[in-house]
């Protein structure tokens, strides 16, 4: 018996993953997820009030301050952990003198908005494209499709420093570091949606708001996005602390924020000098950078379980069939054991 096709209603209520109610107490649920969202929240607070901080700490991240370093050493800070002091509470940096506490709160600021802003651009230009190859003609999908296997195959670090290299230096750097990693970078939701929108437009309401006259955008907003948010949210979360290490990893390669801006990436790079007098200063940077990047990763991890449910029973399913794998072999070899035993007092 072939299977009947769903209805529009059914269609309409199966589309999203969950309700976005639903998702957020599940989200709520998950102490592992939670933790996390805490922490980028906490990294966004820090990051919006970089002046506040730095002006409550009394300091500012450009000003230097040559009487805190030691000449002699060749320009290591005094005093222990890189000058901690009540004036500077993190110590000031190897060679500038620059107070550290000011310069960790405006590079939060920077990797943030960049990683944010890149995404948005990805997620726009992907949805964009993957909708028009879905919906449109196939000399259309071709060449889209064909645009979108380049843009993946192209090496993204090489063309990322070539073209932050060539751009003049008065343009805004983390304006150019957003639109450079946003615009090499969309490839893979274009796909995404592509992949979705050729699989949603074979349903039923699809196909009775074409008949119906509605047009490709009309069809596309108001029929097709909200069965796509779930994907695009999912990859946009996992698409978040990519960015942030491309981010620290173009400024620490001496192309992305340029001194005096303060960036975790360009902290880091400056540190290779000085890790050895002074470790402190690589620990602080780093330890920001991990801890971003490991929230956003099991914030994301845990939006994509909840917006798919499908991907945790599968993943039940497998482990429970697993562990029935394993049972019965094991327990048919137990079995054959003790069968050359029960023969030989059965012959004896």
């Amino acid at each position: 018996m072939a299977p009947q096709e769903p209805s529009a209603g059914e269609a309409r209520a199966a589309s999203p993953a969950a309700g976005g109610r639903q998702v957020w107490r599940r989200l709520l649920a998950r102490r592992a997820a939670l933790a996390a969202g805490l922490v980028i929240v906490l990294l966004t607070l820090v990051a919006a009030a970089a002046p506040l901080l730095s002006a409550l700490e009394g300091q500012d991240p450009t000003s230097y301050h040559n009487d805190l370093l030691d000449s002699a050493a060749g320009g290591v800070p005094n005093g222990a952990f890189g000058g901690v002091s009540a004036e500077h509470w993190l110590g000031v940096e190897p060679g500038t003198g620059r107070d550290v506490f000011a310069r960790l709160v405006h590079g939060a600021r920077i990797s943030l908005l960049v990683a944010v802003g890149a995404t948005l651009v990805q997620v726009t230009i992907g949805v964009l494209l993957g909708l028009a190859a879905g919906l449109g003609s196939r000399l259309l999908d071709q060449l889209i499709g064909g645009t979108t296997e380049v843009m993946l195959a192209l090496p993204s670090l090489v063309f990322a420093i070539s073209l932050m290299a060539i751009v003049p230096s008065g343009f805004p750097r983390p304006l150019l570091l957003t639109l450079v990693i946003g615009l090499l970078g969309w490839a893979g939701t274009s796909r995404l949606v592509r992949a979705q929108t050729l699989s949603l437009r074979q349903l039923d309401y699809v196909a009775a708001a074409r008949l119906a006259g509605a047009s490709r955008w009309r069809i596309a907003r108001r029929e097709l996005l909200p069965s796509l948010a779930a994907p695009v949210i999912t990859y946009a979360a996992v698409l978040l602390p990519t960015n942030v290490m491309s981010e620290a990893g173009l400024s620490f390669l001496g192309v992305g924020v340029k001194p005096p801006t303060a960036s975790w990436g360009q902290m880091l790079s400056s540190a290779t000098t000085w890790f050895r007098a002074d470790p402190m200063y690589v620990l602080l940077p780093s330890a920001l950078l991990f801890v971003t990047v490991l929230a956003f990763t099991v914030l994301g991890d845990a939006v994509r379980t909840e917006l798919d449910p499908r991907a945790a029973s599968r993943l039940r399913v497998g482990t429970a069939r697993g562990t029935a794998g394993t049972a019965g072999p094991a327990g048919t070899g137990r079995a054959a054991a003790t069968e050359p035993a029960a023969t030989e007092e059965a012959t004896a």
